[in-house]
């Protein structure tokens, strides 16, 4: 009997593991810490290194989670995903997934080994997460921990290895929290009839719309509120903004059922450009 993938081309394959290591949040996390890095101060090289580990960090993290969840999506009819489909075998995903994880320890340590170790913390909390944790109430937790490793990775790599402020690391943090709940939020159906009872899906799809943006407002008000001094009129004006979306977003449910989803995101484009304009100073308490 030949297998569902036996007919499938090396292009094919290709193509099929590019898809199942979830491109868009890959791209997206790695262009911010990349970002991040560059803002910091990092050289070009540590910023090259910054954003090959996070990188082969993200593609291991995405390919594990397809590979987990392959008999679930195609329970669930989910057979636009590569590995459900039939694209793409779960054993070849599962070989990406451990190739990627054991090429970023080395790219990890090569920014030294606090920052390597902070990284590869946040990594193996996300794999934590689709090994298991997802399905349990403290399913949170691997958002909380893989997204608030990424401002000391970055920070612990330059000279001095100084550790950012605390401020910093919680806003990341709640940044994670509140992905990890518009991530989720649609799903939430199928991941109930699936047996998949995280927080959210403990939470019930109501819940999670009121609450889905509560987490990177919280982290804009700290990004606004947390540096020393005053914040200036900009810092008002981002922060007003984040709370008007916020608020927005629950209230417009009704009309429309992506306005929670929307709302979230542009709370947390907020938040990460607030991020990303702290730069050198990200390091001061």
């Amino acid at each position: 009997m030949r297998s569902r993938t036996a007919g499938t081309s090396r292009p094919g394959v290709v193509k099929a593991l590019a898809l199942a290591c979830h491109p868009g949040p890959t791209a997206a996390v790695t262009v911010l810490v990349t970002a991040l890095a560059v803002t910091s101060g990092r050289d070009a090289a540590g910023c090259a290194l910054v954003a090959a580990a996070v990188l082969a960090g993200q593609l291991s993290i995405g390919w594990c989670n397809d590979a987990v969840d392959a008999r679930r999506d195609a329970a669930a009819g989910r057979t636009g995903k590569p590995v459900a489909g039939g694209a793409v075998g779960a054993r070849a995903v599962w070989a990406a997934a451990v190739a990627a994880a054991a090429l970023c320890v080395p790219l990890s340590l090569a920014s030294g080994i606090v920052a390597g170790a902070v990284h590869l913390t946040g990594v193996a909390a996300a794999w934590a997460y689709d090994l298991g944790l997802k399905a349990t109430a403290l399913s949170w937790l691997p958002y909380a921990v893989g997204f608030g490793a990424l401002p000391p990775f970055v920070t612990l790599g330059l000279p001095g290895g100084p550790w950012p402020a605390w401020w910093v690391v919680a806003a990341s943090a709640l940044l994670g929290c509140g992905a990890h709940l518009a991530d989720v939020l649609p799903d939430i159906p199928q991941d109930l009839a699936a047996g998949v009872r995280g927080w959210p899906q403990r939470l019930g799809a109501t819940r999670v719309r009121a609450l889905a943006p509560l987490p990177p407002l919280l982290a804009t008000g700290l990004l606004v509120l947390g540096p020393a001094g005053p914040p200036g009129p900009a810092g008002w004006a981002v922060l007003a903004g984040a709370g008007a979306f916020a608020a927005a977003g629950p209230s417009l449910a009704g009309r429309s059922p992506r306005a929670p989803f929307a709302a979230t995101v542009a709370v947390a484009a907020a938040g990460v450009v607030l991020l990303l304009v702290q730069g050198t100073a990200l390091t001061r308490p």
